[in-house]
């Protein structure tokens, strides 16, 4: 069975074609059902966050041009237009892209440990979907095996710099004194939450939280002494804030360029700073193009991500070293199943060949034969037996050139050359 990986992420594609290709919650159990029946895998995982998307499978090697038309078909694209974005990981590469993922080495925030998390909601999913099975499940418990010890051992999850600090970061050069601005969270999320976390780090004061559910709106707010407000209250409370920074998983904008338009009138054209941390994104993109709106995305995010991402370097090597040992630690443990799986099938052969020869040997005896004859004629009847495949096989095989597999027979049955005179063939010699 072949592992495939096939995905986009903030490398190999801009925030626009992400957001097209984003699986939304409310969509998951069709693209379950649809994905394993149009690529043929046995089984399959999707990952989708607002840097990457990822579908992880488990099938024929060959399943992958399948997989890419599906995909492209699914969210209303053609495969040309995902070619150029797309990547392929095949078997131990896609294990230790897996790995990589779960460690945070290959996300745009180095080492973040969000993405740990994403990866585990993903399999939980999978699993609830019946589209996990045995081979993706050890898939799934290994990596995030090595991923705790690379968490662990290496000083990768240090002082992590977030998209959530990146953004407050941003909003820090735009507001010298950000005490006296208000700011609203759009999402109530693990990304919002650290989002206000870091705003009150910097002095924020004023907080609303706005989601689709209030309780959960509500017991974020509180925590820094804000409010909550439902999504549909934004327009009325826009005017007020100055830091709007949105993160949900709708599959629309929240957000759009109307509602901010009338609000900067009522603000007098005070500058708003806005950040869409979303894919798909919360905020509509024609808010950028509005007077005193400084409006960033996730990619914008980039550079000041990179300015703090090199003092863990060191640590994204010792950590890539471990995520090679895991992998190979796994593609061992593949090989050893693989093994069992095989000898279990040569016993059951074995079983069932020498049952037939003792039926026949004691249906021989009730019918009065000699005891002896039986015996003997028991002993030829079984070697012939269990000889006559592995014979034709290798016979085949040497005239075919492939003289390994006598050599695998003596060592399998740790045979050694009678004649000292016997001369080995290979194809050098011929």
């Amino acid at each position: 069975m072949a592992l495939l990986t096939l995905g986009i992420n903030h490398r190999t594609a801009p925030v626009d074609l992400r957001e097209r290709i984003a699986f939304t919650p409310e969509r998951m159990t069709e693209a379950f059902a649809e994905l394993r029946a149009a690529s043929g895998a046995s089984e399959a995982a999707i990952l989708s966050t607002c840097n990457r998307t990822e579908l992880y499978l488990a099938g024929d090697d060959d399943c992958a041009p399948l997989v890419l038309r599906w995909l492209a078909g699914f969210h209303g694209l053609t495969p040309a237009e995902l070619e150029d974005a797309v990547y392929l990981h095949r078997d131990a590469e896609a294990v230790r892209h897996m790995m990589r993922v779960a460690s945070g080495l290959d996300s745009m925030v180095l080492g973040e440990p969000q993405i740990f998390g994403q990866l585990k909601d993903a399999y939980a999913l999978a699993r609830e979907h019946d589209s996990c099975g045995t081979f993706l499940s050890r898939l799934f418990e290994q990596t995030f095996s090595v991923a705790k010890r690379v968490r662990t051992h290496t000083a990768i999850g240090e002082n992590p710099v977030s998209v959530a600090y990146a953004a407050v970061s941003m909003a820090s050069h735009i507001f010298s004194d950000m005490s006296r601005n208000k700011a609203l969270l759009i999402g109530a999320g693990k990304t919002i939450e650290l989002v206000a976390k870091h705003l009150a780090d910097a002095g924020v004061r004023e907080f609303l939280v706005a989601n689709r559910t209030l309780d959960r709106a509500q017991n974020l707010a509180e925590i820094h002494g804000g409010r909550g407000i439902v999504l549909a209250d934004i327009p009325d409370y826009l005017p007020e804030v100055d830091i709007v920074i949105a993160s949900t998983a709708s599959p629309l904008p929240i957000l759009g360029k109307g509602a901010v338009e009338r609000a900067l009138k009522k603000r007098k054209h005070r500058p708003y700073f806005m950040v869409d941390i979303a894919v798909p994104r919360d905020i509509e993109p024609e808010v950028a193009s509005l007077a005193d709106v400084y409006l960033y995305t996730v990619d914008d995010l980039r550079q000041v991500i990179e300015e703090n991402v090199r003092s863990r370097e060191g640590a994204a090597r010792e950590a890539e070293h471990l995520i090679l040992a895991g992998a190979q630690e796994f593609l061992g443990q593949l090989r050893a199943l693989d093994s069992v799986s095989t000898l279990r099938l040569l016993r059951e052969q074995a079983e069932r060949q020498r049952d037939a020869e003792v039926t026949k040997a004691l249906r021989a005896l009730r019918n009065g034969a000699d005891a002896e004859t039986v015996i003997r004629s028991l002993g030829r009847g079984l070697t012939n037996k269990l000889l006559h495949e592995p014979t034709i096989q290798v016979r085949k095989a040497t005239a075919e050139g492939r003289v390994e597999a006598a050599h695998w027979l003596r060592e399998l049955h740790n045979l050694e050359t009678q004649d000292s005179n016997e001369v080995s063939v290979t194809p050098e010699k011929l």
